[in-house]
């Protein structure tokens, strides 16, 4: 699966820029405060989703403070939209399947916009792609040792990887705290860990196929409304960046 950690990477490769980085913390903020207000409330130990949502928004280094005030905002019912989820399912350019996840106050406009971006770049929004992918929880650790692998299947680690001084876990959606706290406790602390869809089977692409992938994913993720972007490609030997 390491052509799908790939996209990860480049991910928040590109979220740490200045540019970019602003509205990577909006979507974070809407998560929370979409997870507060779908009835759960503003407490992560009973709301799951908005553990899931604080969990992402720590791996990007989202200021807590950030993270206080929209809980506050959310729970006090104050400024801010209703944010409903809305997912995507289509074919992009060299064939690859892909899953789009967001939260709108509009569906009919994030459609269009998601439509727009699928036709530009050779894509096709019809089909459907979620039964390609598995829900996964994955933990990131800027740490390489046999002591750390062998605890991550103590834990329940379903799948390890291990590349560039990084060792990725995959576990369960439901064990995903287990194991990080697990982690935690021999001392061995995530870089990030959350949620994700982990792709079956990847497509292989050419190098010039990736570059043209690479461009329609971040046109995607590009969208205020869109939260996360999920592919088949496999981007093991992409560029980290395109221009």
């Amino acid at each position: 699966m390491a052509g799908h950690n790939k996209w990860s990477q480049i991910k928040r490769k590109k979220g740490a820029l200045d540019q970019k980085r602003g509205k990577m913390i909006s979507k974070h903020i809407r998560a929370i405060q979409a997870a507060v207000r779908s009835g759960g409330g503003g407490d992560p130990a009973t709301n799951l989703a908005l553990k899931n949502a604080m969990s992402a928004a720590k791996s990007d280094n989202v200021p807590i403070d950030n993270v206080d005030r929209a809980i506050e905002r959310a729970t006090g019912g104050g400024e801010g939209g209703t944010f409903d989820p809305a997912f995507y399912e289509g074919y992009g350019p060299a064939g690859v399947a892909v899953l789009v996840e967001a939260l709108t106050d509009n569906k009919n406009r994030t459609a269009g916009e998601v439509r727009h971006v699928f036709s530009k770049h050779g894509g096709n929004l019809s089909g459907s792609t979620a039964w390609q992918f598995d829900s996964k929880g994955m933990i990131e650790l800027d740490h390489i040792s046999e002591e750390l692998e062998e605890a991550a299947i103590e834990l329940g680690a379903e799948d390890i990887e291990v590349e560039d001084g990084t060792t990725v876990i995959y576990t369960g959606p439901t064990e995903l705290y287990a194991v990080v706290e697990g982690l935690q406790s021999r001392g061995l602390e995530a870089e990030v860990a959350q949620l994700t869809k982990v792709p079956q089977t990847l497509t292989e692409l050419s190098g010039d196929e990736a570059e043209t992938v690479i461009r329609f994913l971040e046109a995607l993720e590009d969208l205020d409304d869109v939260q996360s972007v999920y592919t088949t490609a496999d981007l093991a030997n992409a560029p980290e960046s395109v221009d």
